[in-house]
């Protein structure tokens, strides 16, 4: 009994390095890069600065003054504001199931990923 247990640790010996090494090659590539499939929209860095600058005015207008009542957070949301400082800013570009219908999914992304690099196209 003792000789097939020993046979059986010799043999797996050199498994146990080969699966430590692909355990940690994996949780390597898996933290570097995390969203490597995924293609996304890389916007300019002077963009969209105006209304930056606008938010952050009216940021600082709202942080100086006493909280507002209920008739003022109202009026300043009744346009279809995301709150009562952001307004409508962006708006357009948010995420909402009216305008994602024809967004391509995370899955499908990494599915045509996927056969891009498997050749099943």
């Amino acid at each position: 009994m003792q000789k097939i247990v020993a046979s059986l640790r010799s043999i797996l010996r050199p498994m146990r390095f080969v699966v430590l090494a692909f355990t940690c090659a994996l949780l390597l590539l898996s933290n570097a890069l995390p969203a490597a499939a995924i293609e996304s929209y890389k916007s300019n860095p002077q963009e969209a600065t105006d209304q930056l600058l606008e938010t952050q005015r009216r940021t600082d207008e709202s942080a100086s003054k006493p909280p507002l009542g209920l008739e003022e957070t109202q009026k300043r949301t009744s346009g279809g504001g995301l709150n009562e400082v952001q307004g409508a800013a962006d708006v357009e570009k948010m995420n909402r199931p009216e305008n994602s219908q024809q967004a391509t999914s995370v899955e499908e992304e990494v599915s045509n990923f996927l056969k891009k690099v498997t050749g099943n196209q």
